[in-house]
Parts: structure tokens; C-alpha cells; sequence
């Protein structure tokens, strides 16, 4: 005889995904969209070959909306396997900025090599020069009440 299954069973897991191919990025960059990151949340190891972000990233894959306030939630970016890291149109010497990521696109290039394109809201972006696709997204925080109370939108 089996059990019903408890509401406590049924709650929502943090995100933990890995993307080594252009299609599962797209998962990622779909969750990730939206996020916000102060510009001092930005970390490039170049020794290791890791850049990361913290970002507060808007619960997209949350279906409960209905039932609370939209959420956010702080999760890692992280990508391995970078040799490079360029950005356009970001100060990178006024600490108060912050950023907000509305797309990340991997630009293949020869023998897997390629470019991991992050495009930010404000006609910035990154641009990191990648051996590898390697990206990963994980929450690290529980969620919390969006500061704005609102879903993002985006104009037509």
C-alpha cells in the first residue's frame, strides 16, 4: 500500500543546472533572465579559468504566483573553461551599479572553442572566450519577496 504524497514533498526544489551544449543554455538563460547583479558581484579566476556572477534572480519556473508575491532568489552563474573576459558598455569603476541580465548565448567557434555572449539590459554586455561550454546555475539562498512586488516586463 503506497502513501499520498504531502504537500511538504511536492515544494520546490532550488535550481541546480549545468549546460555543456547551446541547448541546455537556453534553459539557463531563460531562468536567468531578468536577474540583477551589483557590478562588484562579478568575479573572473583567470588562474582557474572561472567567472562568476551572483546574481537575485527572478523566479521564472515558479508556478505558485498565484498563491504569493513574485519571488527572487540569489543564485551562481558560473562558467569554466574561460580564457578571456571582455565587456562593452559597463563602468566597471562606479561600485553602485547594478546590472541586469536579459540574455546568454553561446557563439560557437573551431574545435569547441567559442564565445559565451551575456547580454545586459542597457546595451551592455560580456563576452567570455570559452575552451568549452561549461555553465552552471545554482540558487544558494531560499526565496525571497521581489523588492517590487512585480513580474519583469519587457515593452514590445
Amino acid at each position: 500500500m503506497t502513501n499520498d504524497a504531502t504537500f511538504e514533498e511536492g515544494r520546490e526544489a532550488p535550481v541546480n543546472l549545468g549546460a555543456m551544449d547551446p541547448e541546455d543554455l537556453q534553459v539557463i538563460s531563460s531562468l536567468a533572465q531578468d536577474a540583477v547583479f551589483p557590478i562588484t558581484e562579478m568575479t573572473w579566476r583567470s588562474g582557474e579559468g572561472r567567472f562568476a556572477l551572483l546574481l537575485n534572480r527572478f523566479r521564472w519556473e515558479d508556478q505558485g504566483q498565484s498563491r504569493h508575491a513574485p519571488e527572487r532568489v540569489q543564485s551562481v552563474l558560473a562558467v569554466d573553461n574561460v580564457l578571456r573576459v571582455a565587456s562593452q558598455g559597463i563602468d566597471r569603476s562606479d561600485k553602485g551599479t547594478i546590472l541586469s541580465l536579459l540574455s546568454i548565448e553561446f557563439q560557437p567557434g573551431e574545435e569547441g572553442m567559442g564565445y559565451l555572449l551575456l547580454t545586459l539590459a542597457g546595451d551592455g554586455a560580456l563576452r567570455l572566450e570559452v575552451e568549452a561550454l561549461e555553465v552552471t546555475l545554482k540558487d544558494v539562498t531560499r526565496p525571497y519577496r521581489a523588492p517590487s512586488g512585480k513580474r519583469p516586463e519587457h515593452g514590445d
